[in-house]
């Protein structure tokens, strides 16, 4: 994946959110910068929709995991719109992502240069620079 230089990389999951900028090249992203936006989960009803026939009888989707998905994806939307994101990569996990594009606003949509879906927190940061290069 072409990652512009100076891109911010936001890496999500049910938990954690870190946001990164890409120091490097296109072709040959490194990330640095890491920081962890302090959020606070307050859209609970965001994953009742969310939930599959199998999450709803098992009671295994965590409303609170997405919660944080919807918090994470407002934080992106309120810099966006402030004008301090220009390119902007989502890497997170498959249910969380799902769950973030319903809170993308049109101005970070404008910004988005791609979106990975695979869980990568917790990993190190030259595992995240090669799943990037390889998407």
């Amino acid at each position: 994946m072409k990652l512009p230089h100076m891109a911010h990389v936001a890496i999500v999951d049910g938990e954690h959110f870190t946001v990164m900028q890409n120091k490097g090249q296109p072709f040959e992203p490194k990330l640095e910068g890491a920081q962890k936006p302090d959020l606070t989960a307050t859209n609970f009803s965001a994953g009742v929709k969310h939930q599959d026939d199998m999450g709803q009888r098992t009671n295994s989707t965590d409303l609170n995991e997405l919660a944080h998905g919807a918090a994470a994806a407002e934080w992106l939307n309120a810099k966006a719109i402030a004008g301090e994101l220009t390119d902007v990569l989502v890497i997170a996990d498959p249910k969380t992502l799902g769950e973030m594009r319903r809170h993308y606003h049109t101005e970070l949509q404008k910004r988005l240069v791609g979106e990975i879906d695979k869980t990568v927190t917790g990993e190190p940061t030259s595992k995240i620079e090669q799943v990037i290069a390889a998407a």
